[in-house]
């Protein structure tokens, strides 16, 4: 006879008794009398997609710069668990060793490809200055990892010998994408990747990102203000605002039972 008439359900496989790729604690940041971030605490599991979600100023993308250590925090420790090494708190590496980790092992893909992308370069040129930062130098193997990255993310191989200036928004990300994924990280960031976009064309981005993430099994982090495209993506949602995170769990949980006020209003104004 059953204890548990309505047991709870089980978390997804990767999550249970897995140790986390990422941890970030007590992380802090304040641009002059602004709190950007307040003791804010992260983990992600191995293979899954955490989604970050929250109005425009909440942080989150300033807590994505922080993970691809573009930016330094005021307070904080960022471990990230790599095969064979421990680097210890990442925010305390010399500069040019955040570089060497971030080149080889955190891809990023920007809302805006710009921030991302050589415009003027080659898509597989774009793909190539990322291997080339890693310490790659033989041209054969850069075009045919550029080519192998650049297919991986549908983007057209005839053209991978265009600029990324004479794309569309669409295809730029996908030549973000395919650079970010070149060197197989062990971490992706997303910031508003499908932002701008089409709907037609977000459909295709957020498809191609679920197969990668499917046949890859690649950790990745997605920040949007879109509730829409972070219910298609993530297992867990952490929701932030003013700098803090309000509520966070398993995605199906936050959105069918909101526990925070503004995480009530957030799900609230989507449907």
């Amino acid at each position: 006879m059953s204890l548990e008439t309505n047991p709870r359900p089980l978390l997804p496989p990767q999550l249970v008794q897995t140790s986390p790729i990422v941890t970030m604690r007590d992380v802090g940041r304040r641009y002059g009398e602004v709190v950007a971030l307040r003791h804010v605490d992260v983990t992600v599991y191995p293979g899954e997609v955490l989604g970050i979600v929250g109005e425009s100023g909440s942080g989150k993308s300033t807590l994505l710069r922080m993970m691809n250590l573009e930016d330094a925090p005021d307070t904080g420790d960022y471990r990230l668990r790599l095969p064979g090494r421990d680097d210890g708190n990442l925010f305390a590496l010399e500069r040019y060793q955040q570089r060497m980790l971030r080149a080889r092992h955190i891809g990023i893909v920007y809302q805006n490809p710009h921030l991302g992308l050589l415009m003027k370069h080659s898509s597989s040129g774009n793909v190539a200055e990322r291997l080339l930062i890693a310490g790659e130098r033989s041209f054969d193997v850069l075009r045919s990892k550029a080519r192998e990255a650049l297919d991986a993310s549908e983007f057209p191989l005839s053209r991978m010998d265009h600029r990324p200036a004479d794309l569309s928004g669409g295809m730029q990300q996908r030549v973000q994408l395919a650079k970010a994924i070149a060197l197989e990280p062990a971490l992706l960031l997303l910031d508003e990747p499908t932002t701008g976009l089409d709907v037609s064309i977000q459909a295709l981005v957020l498809d191609t990102l679920k197969r990668l993430q499917r046949e890859r099994r690649i950790t990745m982090v997605l920040v949007s203000h879109d509730l829409g495209v972070i219910r298609t993506m993530a297992d867990r949602v952490m929701v932030m605002r003013r700098g803090s995170v309000v509520e966070q769990g398993l995605a199906d949980q936050v959105f069918q039972d909101p526990q925070h006020a503004y995480t009530q209003q957030l799900v609230h104004a989507k449907l």
